[in-house]
C-alpha cells in the first residue's frame, strides 16, 4: 500500500461515498453554525494512569500496540461484563493494565503469538463461555497475529515495529496493516473506501503518551483524519448535523444491528469522516483551524457526556474495525 497518498485516498473516498449516499446525509446549513459554535478544538484526552500503562518507555509502546490490537468490540460492549462505571472500552484498557500490573510488564511476542480465548477471556474478565465469547475469540486472534507479525518481522519488539515507521503515521498504517484486522476497507459499490481507524488511532495514542516525542513523533500527524467508529457519527446525529434515512435511523433506535460492511454501515463512518472535513474546511474559513484528530478528541470527549449515552442509542456493528 503506498503511504504518500494514503490520507488523500482515505479523503477521497469518503468524499464520494458522501456524494452518492441515499441514507446518511450531511445538513450543510446546520454544519456552518455547527463549527461557529464548537467550543476551541482539543488535545488529546488526558491518558489515567489508572486504565493506561504509562511512563515506562518501550513497555509503553508494547501497552498501546497491544491495546489497540484489541480496540474493536463495540458490538458486543452491551453485552460484555463492564467495570463497574467504565464503558467498554475503559473496561478493556483496564483489564490489560492490571494484567501488566500482575505480571510486572507486557505479555511478550511468544506469548501473544500462542494466546488462546479462554485465557484472554481471563485477562478481561469474561466468562470464556459467555456472551461475549466470540469476542474473545477475535482478540485472541488479534493478539495472534500481532505476536507472530513482531516475532517474525521485528526481532520480538513492539518498539522496533515503531521504529520501522521512521516517523511516519501513514507508514505505520502500512505496517499495522500487514495484520487482517488492520485492513479497514470497505467496498461501496465499485467503490474501495480505506477508514484505517484503529491503524490511525494507534499513531495518536501513541503521540498522546510520549508527547509527540520518541516513539510518538510523527511527522504527518496532523494529516490524520477522525477514527471512524460509531460515537462520533452519534454525536453528529443528536448535534444535527447527520441526517439519516428514517428507516435506517427507526432501526438504530431500536438496537438492531447493523451488518458490518453493508451500506448503511459505510454511509455512517465515511459520511461522518466526510462532514468533520467539511467542518475543518468551515473552521479554517472562520480563523479558527482545527486539525481532524482535534476534532475528533472534542467530538469523542463530548460523546462521553450523559446526554449522548442516553438520549438514543447508537449504531452497533459487530466486526473488528471499531
Amino acid at each position: 500500500m503506498p503511504t504518500s497518498d494514503l490520507f488523500d485516498r482515505i479523503r477521497a473516498a469518503v468524499a464520494e461515498v458522501a456524494r452518492r449516499a441515499r441514507l446518511v446525509h450531511i445538513d450543510r446549513e446546520r454544519l456552518a453554525v455547527y463549527a461557529a459554535e464548537l467550543p476551541p478544538p482539543a488535545t488529546a484526552p488526558g491518558l489515567d494512569p489508572r486504565w493506561h500503562w504509562l511512563d515506562r518507555g518501550e513497555e509503553t509502546v508494547a501497552f498501546f500496540l497491544t491495546l489497540d490490537a484489541v480496540n474493536f468490540g463495540s458490538g458486543w460492549f452491551p453485552v460484555l461484563r463492564k467495570r463497574p462505571g467504565l464503558s467498554g472500552y475503559f473496561t478493556v484498557a483496564a483489564s490489560l493494565t492490571d494484567a501488566y500490573r500482575a505480571r510486572g510488564g507486557p505479555l511478550a511476542a511468544r506469548e501473544l503469538a500462542d494466546i488462546d480465548a479462554p485465557a484472554v477471556a481471563e485477562i478481561f474478565g469474561q466468562d470464556p463461555d459467555g456472551s461475549a465469547a466470540e469476542l474473545m475469540a477475535l482478540f485472541a486472534h488479534a493478539w495472534n497475529d500481532l505476536g507472530r507479525l513482531l516475532r517474525d518481522a521485528h526481532g520480538g519488539r513492539c518498539g522496533a515495529l515503531v521504529e520501522a515507521a521512521d516517523g511516519s503515521a501513514a507508514r505505520l498504517v502500512d505496517l499495522l496493516a500487514r495484520m487482517p484486522f488492520y485492513r479497514d476497507v470497505s467496498a461501496y459499490g465499485d467503490l474501495e473506501v480505506p477508514f484505517y481507524k484503529r491503524a490511525q488511532l494507534t499513531a495518536a495514542d501513541l503521540a498522546a503518551a510520549f508527547g509527540r516525542r520518541g516513539p510518538g513523533r510523527f511527522h504527518d500527524l496532523d494529516r490524520l483524519t477522525i477514527f471512524a467508529d460509531n460515537l462520533v457519527p452519534h454525536v453528529l446525529r443528536l448535534d444535527g448535523v447527520l441526517v439519516y434515512d428514517r428507516a435506517l435511523a427507526a432501526r438504530i433506535d431500536a438496537q438492531e444491528l447493523i451488518a458490518a460492511g453493508s451500506p448503511e454501515e459505510v454511509e455512517i463512518r465515511a459520511v461522518a469522516v466526510h462532514a468533520v472535513e467539511l467542518l475543518g474546511q468551515e473552521l479554517a474559513r472562520l480563523r479558527r483551524p482545527a486539525t481532524s484528530m482535534e476534532l475528533d478528541y472534542l467530538l469523542w470527549t463530548r460523546g462521553q457526556q450523559a446526554h449522548y449515552k442516553q438520549a438514543k442509542p447508537r449504531h452497533r456493528a459487530r466486526g473488528v474495525w471499531y
